[in-house]
C-alpha cells in the first residue's frame, strides 16, 4: 500500500489592481492563515499581514496595467512556514531594495525585515512574482504545537 501524501495547503485569488484590491488581499490572507491554524493575534500573522499589504500595494502602485489584475498566492509547505506570492503583469518593473528609505519607498525594507527570505521571479508571459517566506520562530506561535526551550525552530523556511 502506498503511503498517503497530505496536500500542501494553498490559497490563490485574483484581485483588482486598486487600493481596495490591495486591502482585500491583506484581509483574505489573515483569514486564510488563521484557518490554517496560526493564531490571529500572533506575531507571525501580523508579520504576514504587513508583508502581504506591502507586496499588494507595490503590485497596485508599480505593477498595474489597465484591465489587468494581480494575484495573491499563499502556501503552507510546513506548519511553521508560510510562503506569500504576489504576481503582477509588469515584469519590466523589477523591485529594488533601496538602502535609503525615501518617501514611499519603505515597502521592501519592511518585507526584508519581516521575511525569513524573499525574492523575485518571472511570471509568464510578461509579469513578475515577488515572494516572501514567513517562518514561525517559536513553536508556541503555531496553534497545536507544544513549546519548550529545547524546541526552538530554525528562523528560515526550508
Amino acid at each position: 500500500m502506498a503511503p498517503s501524501v497530505t496536500p500542501t495547503p494553498q490559497f490563490t485569488q485574483l484581485l483588482s489592481s486598486t487600493r481596495r484590491g490591495a486591502r482585500l488581499a491583506r484581509l483574505l490572507a489573515v483569514e486564510q492563515i488563521t484557518q490554517w491554524g496560526w493564531p490571529r493575534d500572533g506575531e507571525c500573522v501580523e508579520a504576514a499581514a504587513l508583508v502581504v499589504a506591502e507586496l499588494a500595494a507595490n503590485a497596485v502602485t508599480h505593477g498595474q496595467l489597465p484591465g489587468r489584475s494581480f494575484r495573491l498566492s499563499l502556501e503552507l509547505p510546513q506548519k511553521t512556514c508560510l510562503r506569500i506570492e504576489v504576481s503582477d503583469p509588469r515584469g519590466e518593473s523589477l523591485p529594488v531594495l533601496s538602502p535609503v528609505a525615501d518617501e514611499g519607498g519603505r515597502g521592501l525594507l519592511i518585507v526584508d525585515a519581516l521575511a525569513a527570505d524573499w525574492g523575485v521571479r518571472p511570471y509568464p508571459p510578461s509579469g513578475k512574482t515577488i515572494w516572501a517566506e514567513i517562518a514561525a520562530g517559536r513553536p508556541d506561535l503555531v496553534a497545536g504545537s507544544v513549546a519548550s526551550p529545547d524546541d526552538m525552530l530554525p528562523s528560515v523556511c526550508t
